[in-house]
């Protein structure tokens, strides 16, 4: 029996461990949506969904999976660093004979067309998901490991970090399945989620002083021009406007310290001066630094 509408969240016989609706930012919600499960030898229900999900499996152990999917039984066994695709409109249903250790990626298919088309420079197939339901990829699933880590941090740049990560994991995606791409596209295919994750960690530990392109650019072993082309293609943002974003954030956690003063925080955080910050984080957030200040002291009150 199937029906549609029903979110696989829904019929999973446990809750997740970790998700990414109760910690990522709209802007990421929009993109994608990450949810870790851990469960017991169990099956679930045959469904259409309206959604695309794709199963990264942690499990290192290789163990008997049972789906039927689309009217076909299939009886396999899966293994670490497999990933299998269910599209939307496809009926599937499920059965696994071992413990899991699965993140499940949700992604609506028009977000996906326009993510494809607006930032990949992709048209999509009509099927878009349809044509490979399971295959070995070693990358795209360190890529979602890496997106379940951005949950799992603590701080104010878990929120940023997750969000690039969630671009990353699409251009990668979409790799696979994309067509009638321009010329362009081919430089995204050069930027990688261990590239991000070097360009990351340099952010991560120089955002305080001076960050130049060309030291970003090293990062990731490409030129600057190379760099800013790509960079803006998969992560959505410029490189400029990335280090940004990441301060701000930053700023946002050291806000939180009632007694710490704004100029101080503008200075920590890579701002020239109190006035820059000020008008910087309010073009970022709506509210000024003060404000947001405010804003959070009342919000923890309630």
């Amino acid at each position: 029996m199937s029906s549609s509408g029903n979110r696989y969240q829904d019929v999973y016989p446990s809750s997740p461990l970790l998700r990414s609706g109760d910690r990522a930012r709209r802007q990421a919600a929009e993109l994608i949506t990450l949810e870790y499960f851990e469960a017991k030898p169990d099956r679930m229900p045959t469904r259409v969904f309206d959604q695309h999900h794709i199963l990264l499996n942690l499990n290192p152990e290789p163990h008997r999976v049972e789906n039927w999917r689309g009217g076909e039984h299939r009886d396999f066994i899966y293994r670490q660093n497999e990933v299998i695709v269910t599209p939307a409109g496809m009926e599937s249903g499920w059965r696994w004979h071992a413990p899991s250790r699965v993140i499940v990626i949700t992604l609506e298919p028009a977000k996906l067309k326009r993510f494809a088309q607006a930032e990949a420079g992709i048209l999509l197939t009509a099927d878009q998901l349809k044509d490979v339901p399971q295959f070995v990829d070693e990358e795209l699933v360190q890529a979602g490991v890496m997106l379940l880590e951005a949950l799992r941090l603590e701080g104010a740049g878990s929120a940023v970090m997750f969000e690039s990560l969630a671009r990353v994991f699409l251009i990668k995606l979409i790799q696979r399945y994309g067509r009638e791409h321009d010329e362009d596209y081919t430089f995204s295919q050069s930027f990688t989620a261990r590239h991000f994750e070097r360009v990351l960690n340099f952010v991560s530990e120089r955002y305080g002083r001076t960050i130049q392109l060309e030291e970003l650019a090293e990062q990731a072993g490409l030129s600057p021009f190379h760099f800013s082309r790509v960079f803006k293609k998969t992560i959505g943002q410029t490189p400029h406007q990335f280090v940004t974003s990441y301060r701000v954030e930053q700023a946002k956690r050291q806000l939180a310290d009632p007694e710490e003063p704004l100029i101080d925080i503008a200075m920590a955080c890579g701002f020239s001066d109190q006035a820059h910050f000020t008008r910087v984080f309010k073009q970022l957030t709506g509210r000024t630094p003060r404000g947001w200040r405010l804003h959070e002291q009342d919000s923890s009150k309630t």
